[in-house]
């Protein structure tokens, strides 16, 4: 390559496309960096002798020229996005398959010289990607609910979002990006419309001043115009059906409401949206969420295929293009295939997106159920692509392992039948464009999650490369980053090692993969031995991992000395605590050499430090479970008794974990809402830290020992005794309905014959509905009644998955499910009775006044109307299909 004495001369093409020009400038720029003189296209002369770089696309007459006066051969010719780079005596020729491709060449070349300080002395390479769409999202969204708004709603402004305004940062995150060779920018939002839009016929719909209208269409150009730069794609999100607020309050209907049909003016709003903003922003694609606020799958193919593709031709028309823009549908909540089925015939460039395994890292080995979609999807013949997202396990804590992360990109090519990755924030989502970690100024994710952008967009673009070739390069990386030389294998071994901790755990002992648990935070021992109680998300253990067994299945196996299947609790939790013991012995090695971003190495070792104590706190809160667990079979108290020490000395790794994150971390989640339920609700932004979940385990220990006391204590009344709840009187709009009091013996519904065999304590005497069955298999349960203070509506879930029966609110899926609380089961297995599931009591809260219960479609209980502000004891009857389980959860309250 030319020598730093020697000056450079970067020649492009007379018309360039953006992206080679930026490719050349970049390249430049990092030269200059590096001690060189570079110009771009000077004029040559004979004094002057430069040491050229040629870049342009490879079929452009002007490559080819400058290839044959150069006496270079090129063979090969790379695929989409790929490039061609070879040098000669005195030149160096970066020839693309296209304009992104002219790019990319330029950015190889940068990175070898920002990696080894010079130009490469000789190079002949011909490379390309392998995934397609590789694109990391940002969160146009809180950590709470802005005032009068819900879930999703966050309009563009100053206010809310000074981040976006910021140009220099857009720039920098872009630039990442692109050194990256990303090609995708998705940004998420629940109706980014009416902030980005002017609709002619419905001009109130704008949901921004227009002060705010005119910045939000300077920075969306100019962000879309140096993405396009970057060979970047912006592809906004939005959430269906979600109105603006000002047209929804116009129009007197909610901006959300999963049960609404699909109505004229609504389709004709949202279409005209679409329209408006293709027409306005060329280099853009769309993501579509068809689920969480649309119910019906059949409502789910006639908007995509009557709104939304009809709203994007609209647009495209108004501009003459022939071209179609990509069009991403979600998976989640909806049946993409039926979907895909019926739009592929009037539109192409449409993509299959679905969550990886969930909203959590879990395993390199999916599969079960979860699998099974992706496969499909990526047979539908068009371009699948896996969605990394929200990661809930993961957040706060540094995660970084190139091991983890490259295995899982082989994973999501093998098993999923994917090629396009769809990357979230490591962690902080919902507080973009910051980090958890304390400190003034705070720390931009980008920059602190550098590895976690470097290591996904590696594998994305190359799955195969060899495993010991990686080592080599990512101890260079992290050597080069902390100045620690060889010793940058320490840092790569912490990463690593801490890197299988959090998956393993939530894979093995989570309650879901979504952001309702924030693994982080500890799980309580209720959670650990009666997991049910609290919703196990159905398919989440058989697709997000190795075959294995949740401890209560192990329990009884070892109970009934019965061999174990797959990874087993105990297994899992050795493992934990000797990756947790050799994270921090690794970061212990390379701590003595680093000499650079010394403030960041600490922060990263404190996080090992953190895993370590987590594994720890996990590992004897699970030996203490397993004693509960064999006292529900044995009624030997000495199980109780071997539990205690278990318990107690978890305590003592949690009171650490506090210690290393009480100044290092302002929180552990950034959702700090009331969908968050596990291990403790995050109700205006409470339990987010470690220090405020403490109290919380230690009444724990408190309890148990309370309980154990009393069993021990032969004349002790019978420990479950529970309040009676407190009844409230309604007046019911509706006076046809049928009433009854809850009482074994008592008739269910009004048109089928089953009759209450068991009910839970607290339920009996109380004022229930008596509904038809047929009536709730055919239309929605609507029940409108008036009351004058505060009352909680029980309402019970029968505990099937079949059709018949009304699901139980999902948060999952629905991000609606707890706007009354009812998200949680209060009472478990409350009522049997013949031939019928067992019951779980959801609470559904409402203020005085007029108020209306729906519920969808499907069979369902409405058994009371109780006091509001009266606390219920949240436990397991144990009553199913009629006779009374004991479980042992109870010993914790």
């Amino acid at each position: 390559g030319g020598s730093k004495e020697q000056p450079i001369n970067i020649v492009i093409g007379e018309k360039p496309s953006v992206r080679a020009e930026f490719g050349a400038e970049r390249l430049a720029g990092i030269l200059k960096e590096n001690g060189y003189q570079v110009s771009i296209n000077a004029a040559e002369s004979e004094e002057k002798k430069f040491y050229r770089i040629v870049v342009d696309e490879l079929g452009s007459e002007f490559f080819q020229l400058q290839a044959s006066e150069l006496g270079v051969a090129l063979s090969g010719q790379p695929g989409k996005e790929g490039f061609v780079a070879k040098s000669s005596k005195n030149a160096l020729l970066i020839g693309g398959a296209d304009a992104s491709g002219a790019l990319y060449g330029c950015i190889e070349i940068a990175n070898r010289v920002k990696r080894n300080g010079k130009l490469p002395h000789s190079i002949d390479v011909t490379d390309q990607p392998e995934m397609v769409l590789r694109g990391a999202c940002i969160g146009v969204q809180k950590p709470v609910y802005l005032p009068g708004r819900t879930v999703y709603e966050y309009p563009y402004t100053p206010e809310t979002f000074p981040w976006f305004y910021d140009k220099n940062l857009w720039v920098k995150y872009l630039d990442m990006l692109v050194d990256n060779r990303m090609n995708s920018l998705y940004l998420w939002n629940g109706h980014p419309f009416a902030s980005l839009v002017k609709l002619k016929e419905y001009p109130y719909a704008l949901e921004v001043s227009e002060e705010t209208f005119k910045k939000n269409e300077e920075i969306f150009g100019f962000l879309t115009a140096e993405a396009n730069k970057r060979g970047i794609f912006v592809i906004q999100m939005f959430y269906n059906i979600l109105l603006s607020k000002p047209f929804a309050e116009k129009h007197h209907i909610k901006t959300q409401d999963r049960s609404r049909p699909i109505t004229p003016l609504i389709a004709d709003y949202t279409r005209k949206s679409i329209a408006a903003f293709i027409e306005k922003y060329p280099n853009v694609g769309l993501l579509v969420c068809l689920g969480e606020a649309m119910d019906t799958h059949e409502d789910d193919v006639e908007w995509f295929t009557k709104t939304i593709i009809p709203g994007v031709k609209d647009g495209l028309a108004q501009l003459g293009r022939t071209d179609e823009p990509p069009i991403l549908l979600r998976a989640h909540d909806t049946n993409c295939k039926m979907v895909m089925d019926a739009a592929l015939p009037i539109y192409k460039n449409l993509y299959t997106m679905n969550k990886y395994t969930g909203e959590s890292l879990t395993t390199y080995q999916p599969r079960g159920p979860w699998g099974a979609t992706h496969k499909a999807l990526s047979e539908l013949g068009s371009v699948h692509i896996d969605n990394v997202h929200i990661l809930a396990n993961l957040e706060p804590f540094r995660y970084g392992s190139p091991e983890f992360i490259r295995k899982t990109v082989i994973a999501m090519h093998e098993a999923h039948g994917a090629n396009g990755l769809h990357l979230y924030p490591q962690a902080s989502y919902w507080d973009w464009p910051y980090t958890a970690d304390k400190g003034s100024p705070r720390l931009l994710e980008m920059e602190r999650d550098w590895i976690w952008y470097s290591t996904w967009a590696r594998y994305a673009w190359n799955s195969k490369l060899d495993p010991r070739g990686e080592t080599k390069y990512w101890t260079k990386e992290l050597g080069d980053f902390y100045g620690c030389g060889k010793y940058g294998l320490k840092v790569k071994e912490a990463y690593d090692e801490s890197g299988e901790i959090a998956p393993k755990l939530l894979r093995r002992f989570g309650i879901t993969e979504g952001n309702r648990q924030t693994l982080l935070l500890g799980m309580f021992m209720s959670q650990l031995v009666n997991p049910y109680k609290f919703r196990i998300y159905p398919g989440f253990y058989e697709s997000c991992g190795p075959e294995g067994e949740k401890l209560i299945e192990w329990a009884e196996r070892e109970w009934k000395k019965e061999p174990h299947v797959g990874e087993t609790p105990m297994q899992i939790i050795d493992e934990v605590v000797e990756h947790g013991r050799k994270a921090t012995a690794a970061i212990e090695k390379a701590a003595k050499h680093v000499t650079k971003n010394d403030a960041e190495f600490s922060r990263l070792k404190n996080d090992m430090y953190c895993y370590r104590a987590f594994a720890n706190f996990f590992d004897q809160k699970v030996k203490a479970g397993a004693h509960v667990l064999r006292y529900q079979y044995s009624s030997d108290i000495a199980d109780l008794d071997a539990a205690l020490p278990y318990l107690e000395k978890s305590l003592e790794h949690w009171r650490s974990l506090v210690e290393f994150t009480n100044d290092t971390y302002l929180y552990a989640n950034s959702m700090q809402t009331k969908q968050r339920r596990v291990p403790i609700g995050g109700d205006d932004g409470k339990n987010k830290t470690w220090a405020e979940m403490l109290p919380h385990y230690e009444r724990e220990l408190e309890n148990f020992k309370k309980n154990l006391a009393q069993l021990k204590n032969p004349t002790a009344a019978k420990l479950e005794s529970v309040t009676p709840l407190e009844r409230r009187r309604v007046r019911l709009a509706n006076q046809n309905l049928k009433i009854y009091t809850v009482a074994e013996g008592e008739q269910l519904f009004a048109d089928r014959s089953y009759t209450i065999k068991n009910v839970a304590e607290e339920l009996k005497g109380l004022t229930a509905l008596r509904l038809p069955m047929d009536a709730q298999l055919n239309e929605k349960t609507i029940i409108t009644f008036t009351c004058d203070t505060p009352v909680n509506v029980l309402v019970g879930y029968l505990n099937s998955n079949s059709r018949d029966y009304l699901q139980p609110p999902t948060l999952e899926t629905n991000a609606s499910a707890n706007d009354h609380g009812q998200a949680e089961v209060r009472i478990a297995n409350a009522i049997a009775a013949d031939s019928l599931p067992s019951v779980n009591v959801h609470t559904y809260r409402f203020a005085k006044g007029e108020n209306t219960l729906e519920l969808a479609k499907g069979a369902a209980l409405v058994l009371g109307f109780v006091n509001a502000s009266q606390a219920i004891t949240q436990r397991d009857a144990g009553y199913g299909s009629g006779q009374k389980r004991e479980t042992v959860d109870w010993l914790f309250y």
